[in-house]
């Protein structure tokens, strides 16, 4: 067996996707897999380091590290109606934002990103864990908050009000999907290696779609209290075909992605592949 360092988060999307592969349910062609699980903002910090091999990664912190790491074209979180969202606790118009107090789930997220580029001018920005972002926002920690992941399906329950869906500000602006998070593999590899840890994961989230319940054990053990029917929402959202591959469309819209933060100069000019491979199937 070849041991592989992964990363990835808790978070019921990520464990539904590596269940099947981390617990040895599939062919992994040999490799076995030490797991790290952490919040993608530490995932971002650690990849900086080159502490794992395999990685999840927002895609604003894949922008800095392309020269590192290369994209599988399994594994990644695109969509359309997913993207972060800007909530407050009054109510306020998006002419306010920039002079608003926000908390954000970290530097070099996604969310991070895409609120950069709706609200340049927004500089007031305090990090937390994403999880924490709703209570401070109702403590009155913050005037505003951007939240992803769970958090989208239950603001609304605690009396707070959506400022921006910043995914609609996204797909509105450049008619893509949008990237929120993407699985990379160390450039220390040779391809072959590379696309071998490719298909163990492509046949990992085809296993979970093939028997969904077979993982639920493993989302239900990390998805801190969440209620089952938030679970499988989350998972419904934020695991689909682009995930399974991501293919031309999915391509697009993270060279898409990239092209716009090169150019607003957010992160460096991009001078290698991005993906493992030029394979579109």
């Amino acid at each position: 067996m070849e041991k592989i360092s992964l990363g990835y988060s808790p978070c019921p999307n990520d464990t539904f996707i590596f269940d099947a592969m981390v617990h040895q349910k599939i062919d992994t062609e040999g490799l076995e897999f030490e797991v790290t699980l952490a919040d993608v903002e530490e995932l971002n910090h650690k990849a900086f380091k080159k502490e794992l091999d395999v990685t999840k990664l927002s895609y604003h912190a894949y922008g800095f590290l392309i020269e590192d790491y290369a994209l599988l074209n399994s594994g990644s979180a695109l969509g359309s109606g997913v993207g972060p969202l800007l909530i407050s606790k009054n109510q306020y118009s998006p002419e306010e934002v920039s002079q608003l107090k926000i908390a954000i789930p970290g530097q070099f997220t996604t969310a991070n990103f895409l609120l950069s580029i709706a609200f340049p001018l927004a500089k007031n920005k305090v990090e937390m864990l994403f999880s924490d972002i709703e209570k401070a926002v109702i403590e009155g920690e913050v005037d505003a908050g951007l939240i992803i992941h769970e958090n989208r399906f239950t603001y609304h329950q605690r009396g707070l009000h959506k400022i921006m869906d910043m995914g609609e500000y996204w797909e509105q602006e450049t008619q893509a999907l949008i990237p929120l998070g993407g699985i990379v593999v160390n450039r220390k590899f040779d391809q072959e290696l590379q696309e071998k840890i490719d298909r163990v994961l492509r046949r990992s989230i085809q296993f979970a779609f093939d028997n969904p319940e077979s993982c639920m054990d493993y989302v239900r053990a990390h998805a801190q209290e969440m209620e089952e029917s938030v679970m499988r929402q989350h998972i419904g959202l934020y695991v689909n075909e682009y995930s399974l591959n991501l293919g031309a469309k999915g391509r697009y819209a993270v060279e898409s992605l990239f092209n716009l933060a090169v150019q607003k100069e957010i992160i460096p000019p991009i001078e290698t592949t991005i993906f493992i491979n030029n394979t579109i199937d």
